[in-house]
């Protein structure tokens, strides 16, 4: 019996080293492109570069506007995540506290809205944003609120349950308003799963190309994937400045993510154990 125990951990433990390597190869590949010169990646793809030559990331810093790229990346997801957290908390709280119909009709709206892909949508949502002039940033901010408002609802909705409704009550007697219920008692402690969906939303946003790439047609206000692409064109790659790109891309989301990553399981799971 032991060693059949010993068998199938040893079985699962490989089975788990070998969907890790699965997943991180990619990222190795990526990594060791970007030290490489162009003509030695279509040499070999595997092979270790002989130095770390940062030459790569010198030109594609440049020719990225790296810190021009990141501003708007920054601009667009702390906006966008702060205003999704504020919001859909307060929405969450209204539909919890007050039970009717017609909050569980829009609950239910909300939680239908999220097996909605936005390619189903995305033409003629942006053929009405063009008659509406809310092309490039705030269209871009405006959309991604949207889009992700549903999830975020659900989210807050499960933990919103577990907030005691005494302590709203007792604030409501000594003559504490609404909005100083909701930020002075209520937003304090669902600080859980508000970092979740702060996480969640920033790691979204930071990553999208696709409705950037749909929205912003104005110089100098493309997001940090955006630029990019710009290392990918119909006749030529840039492969070496284009790792160097992504790398340089992908590591402020990593350390942000590494940070904060033991807030998401523990917000996902508070809110789910009540309700």
């Amino acid at each position: 019996m032991q060693r059949k125990k010993i068998i199938s951990k040893t079985v699962i433990i490989l089975c788990c080293i070998m969907l890790a390597a699965f997943f991180i190869f990619p990222i190795l590949l990526l990594f060791i492109n970007s030290f490489k010169s162009l003509k030695e990646i279509y040499m070999s793809v595997l092979q270790l570069p002989e130095t770390l030559n940062l030459d790569n990331y010198i030109s594609a810093f440049k020719e990225l506007d790296y810190l021009n790229a990141i501003k708007n990346s920054l601009i667009v997801t702390c906006t966008v995540t702060a205003a999704n957290v504020i919001c859909c908390s307060m929405a969450a709280w209204v539909l919890v506290r007050y039970k009717t119909k017609t909050s569980k009709l829009i609950f239910t709206i909300f939680s239908i809205a999220v097996l909605v892909p936005f390619q189903c949508v995305m033409l003629p949502l942006l053929a009405e944003m063009g008659k509406l002039n809310m092309i490039n940033m705030p269209g871009l901010m405006l959309v991604n609120l949207g889009f992700g408002s549903s999830m975020s609802i659900i989210l807050f909705h499960g933990f919103m349950k577990n907030v005691p409704v005494e302590l709203e009550e007792a604030a409501a007697i000594d003559g504490a308003s609404q909005p100083r219920i909701f930020f002075t008692i209520v937003l304090p402690l669902i600080k859980g799963i508000a970092v979740t969906v702060a996480i969640l939303n920033v790691m979204s946003l930071w990553n999208d190309y696709l409705l950037p790439s749909l929205t912003i047609n104005r110089s100098g206000t493309q997001t940090l994937p955006l630029r990019t692409y710009l290392f990918f064109g119909a006749y030529t790659k840039k492969w070496n400045l284009g790792s160097a790109a992504l790398v340089m891309a992908i590591i402020p989301v990593i350390i942000f993510y590494v940070l904060c990553q033991k807030h998401i399981i523990k917000g996902v799971t508070e809110g789910a154990v009540k309700g």
